[in-house]
Formats: structure tokens, sequence, C-alpha cells
């Protein structure tokens, strides 16, 4: 077999292989996204990875999600984890637990562009997810806190999901005991919540 034959044979073998490679969809949050008191397999991102085999969207899902994490301690892993995954979305969640421990916003906002930044460095695409508090806090930090996100999101260009637990936040029945996180029944309400802003970020080859 000459060359040139070998050399389209091989060519005709990998291109499956590469026409199927799956890009990664990174989530970034904190317990709200780690499935915090029930089972990984029911969190909306795992979920979520469900849902991109379903239709058809060759895309995985890491979720890098941990329980307790702030901005700033976001902010000092995510660039191993974008040079080790290359995502090509990014969905930065992270903020809750800064304003639950009553942080400085404005760390907390420069955490969050930072973030931003340098994920659209590495390629990805970002969507930023909202949250707010409690009205305990008062209403100066909590309305604060909650316009901080569509600030940043207008400030670096990304898209926005005002507040994750939009579907279920008023629903007693859809938190656990500790009244903060959802129960396993309310993770297909927040795919879908999470779905609307995503999905126009996804990509079909």
């Amino acid at each position: 077999m000459s060359s040139i034959r070998v050399l389209i044979f091989l060519c005709a073998l990998l291109a499956p292989g590469l026409a199927g490679a799956a890009a990664t969809v990174l989530v970034f949050g904190d317990s709200l996204s780690a499935g915090y008191g029930i089972a990984v397999e029911q969190s909306w991102p795992a979920l979520l990875a469900e849902r991109l085999r379903r239709e058809k969207f060759p895309m995985t899902v890491v979720n890098a999600s941990i329980s307790g994490e702030t901005t700033a301690g976001g902010l000092s892993r995510l660039p191993a984890l974008l040079e080790r995954e290359k995502p090509a979305v990014v969905v930065l969640a992270l903020g809750a637990n800064d304003g639950l421990r009553g942080l400085a916003l404005d760390a907390t906002r420069a955490n969050l562009a930072r973030m931003a930044r340098t994920a659209k460095a590495a390629g990805a695409r970002v969507l930023l997810v909202g949250m707010r508090l409690p009205p305990n806090y008062g209403p100066d930090y909590t309305n604060e806190f909650h316009a901080l996100f569509a600030a940043v999101a207008k400030q670096e260009k990304t898209a926005l999901l005002p507040f994750l637990l939009e579907p279920v936040a008023r629903d007693d029945g859809a938190f656990q005991a500790d009244r903060l996180h959802p129960t396993a029944a309310a993770q297909p309400k927040i795919l879908d919540h999470v779905w609307q802003s995503l999905k126009p970020l996804l990509r079909r080859p």
C-alpha cells in the first residue's frame, strides 16, 4: 500500500473519534451545585450531563463544586482546573458563601470578575449564576449582593442567570431541614432553570 493510501486509511480510522470528541462544561460552584445532602447523581449538574446526552450534545460535565467554597477559594482553584479540563463552557456559581459570611462585597465582585476573565482568556464561554440572601442580612447588604452579579456580567460580557434558586425559592418543601439546600426533588426544576441560560452557550458540531 502506498504511503498516500496508508495516510488516507489512517485518517478514515481516526476521523470518527475526532468528530465525536466531547467538549466539557465545567460547573464551578458551592454546596448548591455539589449536591449537598443528596446523592451526587441527583444533583442538577448530574442531571445536566444526562440532558446533554439525551439531546445529543457532544459534551461532558465536570462538576468541580465544593461545599463551603467562597469566591476567594474559587479564584485560587480555577486556573489549574482550566488548564486540566480545557472547558468550552464554565458555569460560575459562586458567591453564596461570601454573602452568608457577610464578607466585603467589593472583594466578592472583584473575585467573580477575575474568574470570568480567566475563564474567557482560556477560551471558555461563561455563564455567571447569581444568588440572593435571606432578608435578615439587611436590605442594603442583600440588595447590593444580588446586584453585583448583574454588574459583573455586564462588565465582563458574560451570560447571566440572576438567581439559581428562582423556581424553588418560595417553596418550603423544596428545601432540606437546614432551609438552605434544595432537596433531590427540587433539582430537576433547578436544572430546567439553568438550562434556559446555558443552552445558548452550547455548540453542536
